[in-house]
């Protein structure tokens, strides 16, 4: 256990982020530092970028209580980041989802409660809303997807976790004070050096497998990693008494406020790289019939082999299907602004300076062969099934 250096030198506050090893969890790190407090990173594997001065890392396993708990003494306010299974292959392990999402969660209200930590903001998601309906401009007072309508394990547990949280909002802690709660719900994160989803992406374009479309009239929100951090720090804020604690058991949208089709926001990194934009667009029902059967295959060969799918049933409708929320109301009661609107310059640029910018030694002839093949694979997988989906 690392000891943690005292309020006396490091400012007059302590903020646990929990799952700050992470990329949106650290740049929430970095943000409070600056903003004059103390911070503790917790997660089960260490941030791969330098600590800054007043800012520890502690390796703790959330789903392990007894190992939690002791990083929650002293702890003025907390942000719980961490999850399991948002993309790709993690989306089909159930039983980690459920560890780290339930009862990692569980254990992070039990621990405020016993050390008295007063303040707790919850890292929730869209999905606790959207199972692939269509939404415009949807407001807090939209009512939770129920839980038998999820298409994936992730968006199910988060919508159980978020709900426990803000339950928790009043609860009188271990020395008779109040825990004050809230959510934030994110649209799909994005910023230079971001981890999880824009290394696939990327991956994609460079492999050639980037050679289609789907849902191109359809508009999503995203939100960049900065709006992210500002948002947090307002909500940590507003769990305050001198702010009358007004997002207490309240959940917030977050996102960059100006939906995009999904593929229009990508455009400039396609370009941006120098790789050619795909034209040919297919439906969104046959893309989600082949996200079915790739997670059917996966179920059965997993074991032997954990191979990455292409996509997953909640991907095809995360960037397929129309459905943004109004940030109205974070603006109102947390003051958020966002500063940055679908702004991908800064991502194209971070790419570009580790190397990922297309050559004209690249052999474009190459490209468009394994573009060829994919597409004729796909189109005769399909067809195959036609008689079957009838």
């Amino acid at each position: 256990m690392v000891k943690l250096r005292s309020k006396k030198e490091a400012g007059s506050q302590t903020h646990l982020v929990i799952g700050g090893g992470g990329y949106v969890g650290f740049w929430l790190g970095k943000t409070l530092v600056k903003n004059g407090y103390h911070v503790l990173l917790i997660d089960l594997r260490p941030p791969i970028w330098t600590l800054h001065k007043d800012m520890e890392f502690i390796q703790v396993d959330i789903t392990i209580y007894s190992a939690l708990e002791e990083v929650f003494k002293g702890i003025d306010c907390a942000y719980h980041m961490a999850s399991y299974g948002m993309s790709g292959r993690e989306q089909l392990n159930k039983k980690l989802i459920e560890a780290v999402n339930v009862k990692g969660t569980e254990n992070v209200i039990r621990a405020c409660i016993k050390h008295n930590v007063t303040r707790l903001v919850y890292t929730s998601t869209y999905n606790v809303i959207f199972g692939g309906q269509t939404i415009e401009s949807g407001e807090e007072t939209l009512p939770y997807l129920p839980l038998d309508k999820h298409p994936d394990h992730y968006s199910r547990t988060k919508s159980i976790a978020e709900q426990m949280v803000l339950a928790a909002s009043g609860q009188n802690t271990l020395d008779g004070h109040k825990l004050h709660t809230c959510a934030l719900r994110l649209a799909g994160v994005y910023g230079p050096g971001e981890q999880r989803h824009q290394p696939r992406i990327v991956s994609y374009i460079e492999k050639g497998y980037y050679c289609m479309t789907y849902g191109t009239s359809t508009k999503q929100d995203f939100v960049h990693v900065e709006n992210v951090a500002q948002a947090h720090q307002l909500a940590g804020e507003a769990l305050t008494e001198i702010n009358n604690y007004k997002a207490a058991g309240q959940a917030y949208f977050i996102s960059d406020g100006a939906p995009i089709n999904t593929f229009d926001f990508y455009r400039p990194l396609v370009e941006g790289l120098g790789y050619p934009v795909p034209t040919i667009q297919l439906s969104i029902t046959l893309v989600y019939i082949f996200a079915i059967l790739t997670e059917i295959v996966h179920s059965m060969i997993a074991r032997v082999y954990n191979f990455q799918p292409l996509l997953t049933r909640t991907e095809v409708y995360k960037t397929g299907v129309t459905h943004h929320f109004s940030i109205a109301k974070a603006r109102q009661e947390l003051g958020y602004c966002p500063t940055i609107q679908n702004d991908l310059s800064s991502v194209v640029q971070y790419y570009i300076n580790t190397g990922h910018k297309r050559t004209q030694k690249q052999s474009s002839i190459m490209y468009w062969i394994v573009n060829a093949i994919i597409m004729i694979i796909f189109v005769c997988f399909i067809l195959s099934l036609l008689p079957s989906v009838k």
